[in-house]
């Protein structure tokens, strides 16, 4: 949900609007069954639907991963870009007219240095496909930010992605990274259609890419260092995903040892309890579990407080769900994304390991946690 993510297009303090906001919903009511509109029995088409959806509100690509060098040095990593369509502008005709908006996300966890290096980046788009340092693809996944890039490709019927971003100054460091996937496109939900809330209105088209095999280069503090690893990739559109009582919500996604993956997630009211929930389980032959709102509990352990931002965040979750029980453990407590001075809210999102119920590690992935600084706003 992310990252998940409605992740950051929350984060954004978007510019669209009230009219801009009410235009939107009259025209998610009123579409046609070749729009861009989120509804359940939208039947999704590949590579199309890996591209971009300019008639959806909000919309992301969000990658993250475990990558390790031949001396065993770890390391965590995601890029997450995300547009917006402001609603403004829609009538005229200049290419520098700011009807959608782009932005990203970057961050690299170091957990043998204990450090948590992120950088982000926004420009305006005009919807042109083909503008040089901001673009987004609805023909597939390609998405540009300058030298930030996401591109899918198809590879023996599978999908292939490169990407390269990074960030300059003292905190300098650039990764290249080319990933494969194994199985076809996991399609979270209702054949696509998550729920995020208890009204329909509330969801998205979410379509999940776990288990990538990822293998590349990373560029820090003067060397260039050969990587590989396992990464695991989202891609979200909507036109309303918060209920008026959330504030945020608690995300994983968990590639296992053994080839399966997991997605649990949960959406808070302001007193930690559950509004929504949802996920699934992948296993390695491809075979599907989708959970419903009442099969998933997240309960929380160990919290850690962000000196930055005053949020306390728990970093230690105990994670029900029909396919077992399960704990996640932050590998790294100081992951907090802090964007508040750029493109809006402050959130968690990092590293973490998979336990089973009997404490053994299984796997690992990424926990991201928003609202803990302050209730998200999608789009007001």
């Amino acid at each position: 949900m992310q990252r998940r993510r409605w992740l950051g297009l929350a984060l954004l303090g978007c510019v669209r609007t009230a009219a801009a906001q009410a235009a939107a919903q009259t025209a998610a009511q009123t579409a046609k069954p070749d729009d861009d509109a989120v509804r359940r029995g939208r039947v999704l088409h590949f590579p199309r639907d890996h591209g971009a959806h300019p008639g959806a509100a909000i919309e992301w690509w969000y990658l993250t991963g475990e990558l390790h060098t031949a001396h065993e040095r770890r390391y965590g990593f995601q890029i997450t870009f995300f547009r917006s369509r402001t609603g403004l502008a829609a009538q005229l005709q200049s290419r520098f007219a700011a009807r959608q908006l782009l932005f990203a996300h970057a961050a690299l966890s170091d957990l043998g240095a204990g450090q948590h290096l992120h950088a982000q980046r926004i420009a305006r788009w005009s919807g042109d496909p083909h503008a040089a340092l901001a673009r987004a693809s609805t023909a597939d996944t390609d998405v540009r930010l300058g030298d930030w890039t996401l591109q899918r490709d198809d590879d023996g019927g599978r999908s292939r992605y490169l990407t390269r971003f990074g960030s300059g100054g003292t905190q300098a460091f650039e990764l290249q990274l080319q990933l494969r996937a194994a199985l076809p496109p996991l399609l979270q939900g209702d054949a696509g259609f998550s729920r995020k809330g208890p009204d329909e209105a509330q969801a998205s088209h979410y379509v999940s890419e776990p288990q990538l095999a990822a293998h590349g280069t990373l560029r820090r503090g003067g060397q260039t260092l050969a990587v590989q690893g396992r990464a695991w990739l989202d891609h979200e559109w909507s036109d309303a995903l918060l209920h008026p009582d959330a504030v945020g919500w608690d995300w994983v996604g968990m590639n296992l040892d053994d080839g399966s993956a997991l997605t649990a997630f949960q959406l808070r009211r302001a007193d930690g309890t559950r509004l929504w929930a949802g996920g699934s389980w992948r296993d390695a032959a491809g075979r599907l579990q989708v959970f419903d709102h009442d099969g998933v509990h997240f309960s929380p352990g160990r919290r850690w407080r962000s000196a930055a931002t005053g949020a306390d965040y728990p970093l230690h979750w105990r994670l029900h769900t029909p396919a077992g029980r399960f704990e996640v453990r932050a590998l790294l407590d100081a992951q907090e994304l802090d964007a508040r001075d750029g493109t809006g809210s402050a959130y968690w999102e990092g590293l973490s390991e998979l336990l089973d119920a009997q404490g053994r590690r299984i796997g690992s992935g990424y926990l991201e946690m928003t609202g803990y600084a302050g209730r998200l706003r999608l789009g007001d």
